[in-house]
Order: structure tokens, then C-alpha cells, then sequence
């Protein structure tokens, strides 16, 4: 097994990031490229390519599903940061996103060991761990922190898309122990931030809580970090992780009500004051998911969401900061960037 000392990556170096286009691998592509190194990225022929404007990488076109597309994306290359992922927790097939998530993550580890890479950073996420029941009234510190030595099960997680993370993160760990396959797995929790530009889920409660639409909240708890951190915590673990080790990239653990309170705060919005009970918004969101069933559009609120708000999403990342150096920026620096990018954007017109 490679030990955690890793040699500076050099600038004639070629490092490939899949799903560049997207929020989080935009924000791998750009640090990587701050850090003076020699990028590649690859994106579909159809995805947006506006979080790539102005940056200094090599574009290769392709889906991390076509075996074709990935050798020659990672032809001359010498490391890998596979980031792309299909990050809804609600889709009308279920299937698009198994194949994105563990099919395409099994075509791109598959030919990485032909291409003989040297070490691949793989992005999985805290959805791979297990979380505790949420209690009435409590308060973040109320909770113990999850921890990497927590993982989950497919059987125990909730809704496609955290089944389709744990089953490519298994996947992942069984190349590393059966073919040596030189892959680090970090997990990072809830980014936000700039260049979110679906957005994400987390984007979107962000944006309907600016514009004054979400007047109540129910008991949970998520683990927001800067999406930014999130991608200088990749490269750290490019340079120092340990092969076949998950690390938790994080920052804040904060209550939901906490959140909207910043976000009513940074827009001179009245603050959400309701604490509602789950039970009523079941039916609610039946028929949101069967709207969007017809209308083509995802649902704000959907029962796989419902059900994931019942546990809190709070870890701990003392082991990526303990081994790699890692540091997290404030959550309410994030928000704010966050609220700036979509400002900017047009996202709270």
C-alpha cells in the first residue's frame, strides 16, 4: 500500500477532472489550475460550459459511461480526480442515476488501471455514512458526530441516490484491494457556494429562502461547507492521502432553522418562525413528484427528502484535517458567496 507521502505534483503533470462543468468538479478544476498545474477536463457534448469561462484547461468531450471517451480523455494523463456524479435525490428513472454513479464510476476506474494512472482521487460523499434520528427541539450540539469508521449500507440508506454512492464507493474499495487500484476517497458533506449552477438541492433551498418563499422549516440538520475548501481538500488528498482511505471533507454542522435564519438575514428577508411536524407534507410532496413526473422539472419537495430530514447530517472532519491539512472557512462565508453568485446570476430576480 502507498504510504500517505506523496511528491508535489509537478507542473508538467497532466491531472484529469471528470465532471468539470458541474458545481463541485468546476471548483476541483479551478483550484487545481490556481496551483499552476496542468488540467484536463472532461465534459459531455451537452453540458453547460459556462463554470469553465476563462479557465485555463484542456477540454475533452465525452461520458464517463463510453469506455472510448475515457480512454482518450485519459491518454498522457498521470492523475485522475474523478468527480462527476448525477447528484439528485429525486429522478424519474432511477436507473439514470445508477448508471452515472456506479456504472460510470466502474468504466472509469476500469480504464484508469489500463492507463496505468499514478494515484486517482475519487469524490464520493457523506451520503455513504450513517446519520442519527433527528430529535424535536434539539440543538446541533445535542448530537455526536459521524466519523469515516461509520459507513452505511445499501439496505440501511435512503432513496437511489445514496444507495447508488455507497454501491460505487464499495466498488471503488474492492478495485483497491483486489487490482490496486491507487484511488483516496473523500467524502464531502454539503457544499455551497458560487457556480452552483443547476443548482444543487442544497442550491435550491438557498435560492427559495431569498426570495422569501419558505416561511417554515422542520428539525434537521446538514453539514455545510465551501465548495471551495471542498476542492483544495481534493488536491490535499491527492498530495498526502493514503490509497484505499476515505477522508470527510466538511465544515459547519448546522440546523436547517439556522441556515434560513442566515440567509433571511443576508437579504432582508423575515427569518422562518414555523416548525412544522413531517407528517402533513407527505402528501404534499406525493403530489409535487407526480407534477414533476409531467412537467418535466424536479420537485422541491419530494418523499425521499422528507424521509433523509428525519436524520441529521453532522460529521466530523478531524481526520482529513489531522492528515492532510485540511481547514474549512466559516458555513456563513459560504452562504454568503453563495447568495452573491446567484444574486449575480439572476437566480433571485
Amino acid at each position: 500500500m502507498p504510504s500517505a507521502n506523496f511528491p508535489d505534483i509537478g507542473t508538467s503533470d497532466l491531472l484529469l477532472v471528470t465532471g468539470a462543468s458541474g458545481f463541485v468538479g468546476s471548483a476541483v478544476a479551478r483550484a487545481a489550475v490556481a496551483q499552476g498545474l496542468k488540467v484536463r477536463v472532461l465534459v459531455r457534448p451537452t453540458s453547460r460550459r459556462d463554470n469553465l469561462d476563462g479557465l485555463a484547461v484542456e477540454v475533452a468531450v465525452g461520458d464517463i459511461c463510453d469506455s472510448v471517451s475515457m480512454q482518450r480523455a485519459l491518454a498522457g494523463v498521470r492523475y485522475l480526480l474523478h468527480v462527476a456524479a448525477d447528484y439528485r435525490l429525486w429522478a424519474p428513472n432511477a436507473r439514470e442515476l445508477v448508471r452515472t454513479n456506479v456504472e460510470g464510476t466502474r468504466v472509469v476506474m476500469e480504464e484508469a488501471l489500463r492507463a496505468g494512472i499514478e494515484k486517482i482521487v475519487y469524490t464520493s460523499s457523506v451520503a455513504t455514512l450513517r446519520t442519527q434520528d433527528a430529535v424535536r427541539g434539539a440543538s446541533a450540539s445535542d448530537y455526536a458526530l459521524v466519523d469515516e469508521g461509520m459507513p452505511s449500507t445499501e439496505d440501511e440508506a435512503i432513496g437511489a441516490y445514496k444507495r447508488s454512492k455507497i454501491a460505487a464507493e464499495r466498488l471503488v474499495e474492492h478495485l483497491v484491494a483486489t487490482r490496486r487500484l491507487p484511488a483516496v476517497i473523500v467524502n464531502p458533506s454539503t457544499p455551497v457556494g458560487p457556480r452552483d449552477i443547476k443548482p444543487t438541492p442544497t442550491g435550491r433551498i438557498i435560492v427559495q429562502a431569498a426570495l422569501g418563499r419558505i416561511p417554515a422549516y422542520v428539525d434537521t440538520g446538514l453539514n455545510l461547507v465551501h465548495v471551495d475548501d471542498v476542492a483544495v481538500g481534493h488536491l490535499l488528498a491527492l498530495q498526502r492521502g493514503v490509497v484505499g482511505e476515505r477522508y470527510i471533507l466538511g465544515g459547519d454542522n448546522v440546523m436547517l432553522r439556522d441556515i434560513l435564519r442566515v440567509v433571511a438575514t443576508m437579504t432582508g428577508r423575515p427569518a422562518a418562525t414555523i416548525r412544522l411536524p413531517r407528517w402533513p407534507l407527505y402528501p404534499l410532496a406525493l403530489a409535487a413528484q407526480a407534477v414533476a413526473r409531467l412537467g418535466g422539472r424536479d420537485p422541491f419537495l419530494t418523499l425521499d427528502g422528507l424521509k433523509m430530514s428525519c436524520h441529521m447530517m453532522f460529521f466530523s472532519s478531524h481526520k482529513a484535517q489531522r492528515e492532510l491539512g485540511y481547514h474549512a472557512r466559516s458555513h456563513v462565508d459560504g452562504l454568503s458567496d453563495a447568495l452573491d453568485w446567484f444574486r449575480e446570476k439572476g437566480y433571485l430576480n
